[in-house]
């Protein structure tokens, strides 16, 4: 079977993945924004750097007089930049100012970042054309790093040497980062279980007024009342309580209608029947009553033998009223059921036993339920609803064939089943869905009133009554009738 959510499962993963993607676009904002924000920050810690540097090798230079030549840079400066560049973190190089190397904090360690040992053409021209400093963001294998160069001038201004600070920023916005991320990881694994929660408790209380709609409309039975919905908010889930109470209405109304219509159209239906059956030894009996007083009149000799004649004919003719009066009363006033606890196996043994040397077929008997097959039925109309069908079964076999009827009972999934078998004619295509309508009949003689009689009874007694048939090879007929508990 296909795995299906259900509605209430819809709406809370909906909720869940509605969440999820708020946090996922502020996250992506929020990440974005801060590193606008580090990168602001670390430009602006250079530059705290950057003025350090500035004002320490300014007053270095001071207290050797404020004077120097390019040439003497590295040896004036070797120890102080190394200095600098420990306390501050840094790795500066000095250059000439042409762009050559002359000396850094890094020694040899310049090679190894990857650094050019010559300042870049663009550069020098910044630098030349006014520009008090050059940044350049530069990536040295996979580390990223931003270059600062500024001219150091003496103390008359003039330019003496190019300075270079090269800022590793990588491992500080690595650390940065991580550090937003796991604070902000933690906030949202705290607001998506509040979030879970909440949505759980949402989905349940959207979800509780339709399931007891749902579940009202499972117990929802035609031909009796219903109780309607109560519906007290005026929102959508109220409107559809008013409208269900609407149509439940509105329905019970429609029921009612056509339960009246099909007695009214039911009883019509048997009125005509009535009125057919009734009529037809009317006809022969109005002729008779003629018949014998033409020979009235006329003084026939043998009116002695024609006055028992009529006499006789009149008696079949109001025996056979009387007995389709009583087919009739039997259908139309089925008894009110007295279900108890029927041993259907000895019933069905006794009746069976009725038809043994009937003359027409063989009557088999034979149980098959594993226990006593105890169920619960009205005895009497259960032996009339065996008696109609085995009757049936005699009925259906056709002339120079050898009948044979086989009852047998056994279990089966709903209590206990009986099966009709018998080698007739069978049941023709066109007619089986037709063979338990009330007045259809494939005999000559009946009324059609029989198998509709066992349906009745199987349906007051909570069983089921089917058929299989195969045209010219018999038919079998099942009563099912439940376990007594």
């Amino acid at each position: 079977m296909p795995f299906r959510l259900t509605l209430r499962m819809r709406i809370y993963f909906s909720m869940l993945a509605i969440v999820l993607l708020t946090f996922l676009v502020t996250g992506g904002v929020a990440i974005y924004d801060h590193r606008e924000q580090t990168d602001a920050y670390n430009g602006q810690r250079l530059h705290r750097k950057e003025d350090a540097v500035k004002q320490s090798m300014t007053y270095f230079l001071e207290q050797q007089g404020g004077f120097i030549s390019t040439d003497s840079v590295p040896i004036v400066f070797t120890d102080k930049i190394c200095e600098l560049g420990d306390v501050h973190n840094l790795v500066i190089t000095l250059f000439d100012l042409r762009g050559g190397y002359l000396i850094s904090s890094a020694g040899i360690k310049l090679d190894s970042l990857g650094v050019p040992d010559r300042i870049d053409y663009t550069i020098l021209k910044q630098l030349a054309t006014g520009n008090q400093r050059a940044v350049l963001d530069r990536k040295f294998g996979n580390e990223e790093y931003t270059q600062a160069y500024w001219y150091f001038v003496d103390a008359t201004g003039k330019p003496i040497a190019i300075t270079n600070v090269l800022y590793d920023k990588t491992d500080n916005d690595r650390k940065d980062l991580w550090a937003f991320l796991s604070e902000l990881g933690g906030s949202y694994i705290i607001l998506f279980i509040i979030a879970a929660v909440v949505a759980y408790l949402l989905s349940r209380y959207i979800t509780r007024s339709l399931k007891a709609i749902g579940e009202r409309m499972k117990q929802v039975q035609l031909g009796r009342h219903n109780q309607p919905l109560e519906g007290t908010k005026d929102d959508e889930i109220g409107t559809l309580v008013t409208e269900y109470n609407r149509m439940l209405d509105a329905l019970e109304e429609s029921a009612a209608k056509l339960a009246r219509t099909e007695r009214e159209s039911a009883w019509r239906d048997m009125a005509q029947q009535v009125a057919h059956e009734i009529k037809n030894p009317l006809t022969p009996m109005k002729l008779r009553v003629q018949h014998l007083e033409r020979a009235w009149q006329d003084g026939a000799p043998d009116f002695d033998q024609k006055l028992r004649t009529f006499t006789k004919s009149m008696s079949e003719q109001i025996e056979s009223l009387s007995h389709i009066a009583g087919e009739f009363s039997q259908f139309a006033k089925l008894p009110k059921p007295e279900l108890v606890n029927l041993d259907l196996g000895e019933l069905a043994k006794t009746v069976t036993g009725l038809y043994q040397d009937n003359g027409q077929a063989e009557v088999i008997y034979r149980n098959y339920a594993m226990n006593a097959p105890h169920v619960l039925a009205d005895k009497d109309q259960a032996r009339r609803a065996i008696v109609n069908l085995i009757t049936n079964a005699l009925q259906a076999l056709p002339e120079g064939r050898e009948g044979k009827i086989d009852v047998a009972l056994r279990d089966c999934r709903k209590g206990v089943m009986m099966r009709i078998q018998d080698n007739g004619e069978g049941i023709a295509e066109a007619e089986k869905d037709k063979i338990f309508v009330p007045n259809f009949t494939t005999k000559t003689t009946g009324l059609g009133l029989g198998l509709a009689m066992v349906m009745n009874i199987m349906k007051q007694s909570r069983g089921e009554v089917f058929f299989r048939s195969k045209n010219k090879k018999g038919a079998s007929f099942y009563l099912v009738f439940p376990l007594s508990v």
